[in-house]
């Protein structure tokens, strides 16, 4: 790109900005000429636009000599000088620039295509995880700036709140401009030609406003694999992505089979709204939910599947040898197996006036954007499991207060050894035993929760900003008709906990384990029942049952 800011837009004498925990590294001479192999080498000049804030599929840049400034909203937030490289995530999965760099000093680059940039990334182990581990970094700096889109809206508003959750789930940096608090409103819907009547709008990269608009549509504005489901006939269906469902992509994929992946919100399923997973097998020092869901999504993009979001599954059925699923745009799927990944939905609380503060001071997710909304409140969390004492902990380094109101007598019943300790030492986060939450009060906005103690009777009111649920789960089941044999409590049966019915007879063989009572069906993850509610189990049940999937294919596919 050729285009050119004039020098008033540039800052004068511009100092590099430092490294930022590791977000910003400096590569070395013989690194550049390593990088400069996947690519070419070219001079810059002084107001020089590399990329603009919008752009798609931009290149990637390693900075030779010179300077380059990366602005936002046309401010500078950052300076980068020789050994620096540009861009973050959403360079990797196909998503818009968020922001604008821009050449202060002339000098050289290294640039690479977005393909050439993957390409390193998935074939060299030294350079794409340095690469890798930037980008995720800076993707979290963003988020945590406040960066990205601007949704202007009333914070009281329903769809307003839909959308945060929706862009907080899909890991997009966005910010609330808050019609009702915020004096920069008025002057944004001014722009755009917009009534406070027609709120909220998004404001996407590039300049443009979408009024209220639906998640698919904010997708697809997004680049996030929002297109309908190929038509094709698949070998491998997976209907949710969560830890479990991103794994039998991946090994499927890797596998050789022609795998579609699709999720009603986002991937990472309920493990991705986790602030962090410390008993997760090979990160001593634990990982974040939404930093793992990333690296499996770009893992999956790696064999050639995106996962399409805003695709929500609503019918099954069985003709013709194999299976079909509808989806809410009425798209269809017709594969010869399926694996239902659907997980579960967070249990609400059986609270009057509940609806009313779900659009603006209920939670079922705790990440930094949730964090942010709380602005340094005391916030109350219900639930006695290892959700619940990951948000406590997250939380609490967040807050002035956080007051953990579980319903049993203890807390080691539900909770991880590690996760109780760092629960009872933190000097932030009260522990009420034997006690629920019975009334929320407020009018417009949450004031503070009553809270019960279920062995006295007696009653407090705490002095909350916001309140955080994590009670268990409902499985996502009801798409699935009576075709497919739940328990009692409506999670999927699989394996020795089915009966065979007259589709078993011609197959000459017993459910496998994970397989439904639909030969070449699988649940696997929290929609399946007896599962074991953990993150590692439900990626173990995502490899298994991809070899499933072959032994079933081997024996052909009739339904």
């Amino acid at each position: 790109m050729s285009t050119r800011l004039s020098s008033e837009q540039l800052s004068s004498g511009p100092r590099e900005t430092p490294d930022e925990h590791g977000a910003f590294p400096r590569l070395d001479g013989d690194q550049i000429d390593q990088i400069a192999l996947h690519g070419t080498r070219r001079p810059t000049r002084e107001g020089e636009v590399l990329y603009a804030e919008g752009d798609r599929d931009h290149d990637f840049f390693v900075i030779v000599s010179g300077v380059v400034q990366v602005l936002e909203h046309g401010e500078v937030v950052r300076t980068h000088g020789p050994g620096r490289f540009l861009g973050e995530l959403g360079l990797l999965e196909g998503q818009p620039s968020f922001v604008t760099a821009v050449v202060a000093q002339p000098g050289e680059v290294v640039q690479l295509t977005a393909a050439e940039l993957n390409e390193l990334v998935r074939n060299d182990q030294v350079l794409g995880g340095l690469v890798l581990r930037a980008y995720l970094m800076r993707r979290a700096v963003l988020i945590g700036r406040g960066s990205g889109l601007q949704i202007i809206g009333s914070c009281f508003s329903p769809d307003t709140k839909r959308l945060l959750e929706f862009a907080a789930r899909n890991r997009i940096p966005h910010r609330l401009v808050d019609t009702d608090n915020d004096g920069d409103a008025e002057e944004l819907l001014r722009r755009f030609g917009v009534t406070v009547h027609e709120t909220p709008v998004v404001v996407v990269p590039g300049g443009g406003a979408l009024r209220n608009p639906g998640n698919r549509e904010l997708a697809q504005a997004l680049g996030l694999h929002a297109s309908s489901p190929p038509s094709d006939l698949a070998d491998l269906l997976v209907v949710g992505a969560g830890p479990g469902g991103l794994a039998a992509v991946v090994y499927g994929a890797a596998d050789g089979l022609g795998v579609v992946a699709v999720d009603s919100v986002a991937a990472g399923g309920q493990a991705g709204t986790t602030s962090r997973i410390e008993n997760y097998l090979g990160f001593p020092a634990g990982i974040s939910g939404p930093d793992l869901t990333e690296r499996a999504v770009l893992q999956a993009g790696k064999f050639g599947v995106p996962v399409n979001v805003s695709a929500e599954a609503v019918s099954f059925s069985a003709h013709d040898g194999h299976y079909v699923v509808g989806f809410d745009d009425s798209s269809q799927v017709r594969t010869r197996s399926l694996v239902i990944a659907t997980g579960a939905r967070y249990r609400r609380l059986d609270l009057p006036r509940l609806a009313e503060f779900e659009s603006t001071d209920v939670y079922y997710a705790a990440t930094i954007h949730e964090a942010r909304e709380c602005r340094a409140n005391p916030v109350a969390i219900v639930g006695g499991g290892n959700s619940a004492g990951q948000a406590a902990v997250f939380l609490a380094d967040r807050v002035p207060r956080v007051h953990l109101v579980v319903r049993g007598a203890d807390l080691h019943k539900d909770m991880s050894r590690y996760l109780v300790d760092r629960v009872m030492s933190h000097p932030r986060i009260e522990v009420l035993l034997r006690h629920e939450v019975v009334e929320l009060l407020g009018a417009d906005k949450l004031d503070g929760v009553v809270v019960r103690d279920n062995q006295s009777h007696d009653r407090r009111v705490q002095p909350v900003r916001a309140l955080f649920v994590f009670i268990g789960a409902t499985p996502c089941t009801a798409w699935l008709s009576s075709l497919i044999a739940l328990d009692e409590d409506g999670f999927v049966r699989t394996g020795e906990h089915v009966t065979t019915d007259d589709a078993w007879w011609h197959k000459g063989r017993r459910p496998f384990p994970l397989e439904t009572n639909r030969p070449g069906v699988f649940a696997i993850g929290d929609v399946r029942s007896g599962s074991i509610k953990r993150v590692g189990s439900a990626v173990g049940e995502g490899a298994m049952v991809v070899r499933l999937v072959h032994e079933h294919l081997s024996f052909g596919a009739t339904t």
